[in-house]
């Protein structure tokens, strides 16, 4: 089917950018969240990619945003109103997320975690709890249970950590974090005893946080995973039950379309 939504799912680090029609997330593509470039050249960007989707603008229906990197928002807002001409709706400003968030300050919850959080709640319906791990520039622990969003642990992320270990530790490189081994080596040389350090460190972080989380929640939970390194690590440790690379932009698709019917209802 032809594409009907753009969807953008904001970090600090990426931008990622989805396809989507009324079933499913179609496909995406993945660019650097840099704040200092123009709307004009991030709208010629977003021609190129709809370009080598073959998607014309005028086919879509809207663009849909979730972002936390304030400084992005008016610069994507200028570049979709002069290249896209769709309308934009923005979670959870324009488009609520439908979990009771059960945080102290609300608003303080970034909007990927309420998305990834939906997300996951409509497409595993019949789990009594569930824990999102998104992994992008920090590491997310997101908790829900019933239909609240109880809250969760934030961590940095596997690139923050070798970022920071190479800054700091003036004889230590920074490694490609792309490991084919399935278990844990002792390292005999610097690369590989960072490799494997820092994989299976995450791997022990995650394991053991979603552990003492199950336990805080009730009946049977599920662990998912996302996020680029979310393979990685299933790769090596069986602590996800599901890994699904799409859930934020799969989550925008899904408030998109639950805010028609809910519209279609009241017209």
């Amino acid at each position: 089917m032809q594409p009907k939504l753009l969807l953008f799912d904001i970090g600090n680090t990426a931008v990622k950018i989805g396809l989507a029609d009324g079933r499913c997330v179609l496909s995406s593509y993945t660019l650097r969240a840099d704040a200092g470039q123009t709307a004009d050249s991030l709208g010629l960007t977003l021609l190129s990619v709809l370009g080598h989707a073959s998607v014309v603008p005028d086919s879509l229906d809207a663009c849909i945003v979730s972002s936390v990197v304030p400084g992005f928002d008016p610069l994507l807002r200028e570049a979709a109103a002069r290249y896209i001409g769709r309308p934009l709706y923005r979670v959870p400003e324009d488009m609520p997320v439908a979990l009771d968030n059960r945080y102290e300050r609300p608003a303080e919850v970034g909007a990927d975690r309420l998305v990834g959080a939906f997300a996951a709640r409509r497409l595993y319906p019949g789990a009594d709890s569930l824990i999102v791990v998104d992994f992008g520039t920090a590491v997310t622990f997101d908790c829900v249970s019933g239909q609240a969003y109880l809250g969760g642990l934030i961590f940095p992320g596997p690139l923050t950590a070798m970022t920071a270990l190479s800054r700091e530790a003036a004889k230590l490189p920074r490694v490609n974090l792309d490991v084919c081994a399935h278990t844990l080596e002792m390292g005999r040389d610097t690369a590989t005893s960072i490799q494997h350090g820092l994989i299976f460190g995450f791997v022990s972080v995650v394991e053991g946080l979603t552990r003492r989380l199950a336990r805080r929640l009730p009946g049977k939970t599920l662990v998912l995973g996302t996020g680029g390194f979310a393979e990685s690590i299933a790769g090596v440790s069986q602590v996800f039950d599901h890994v699904l690379p799409a859930l934020l932009l799969e989550g925008l698709r899904l408030l998109y379309y639950d805010r028609q019917s809910v519209s279609g209802a009241d017209g």
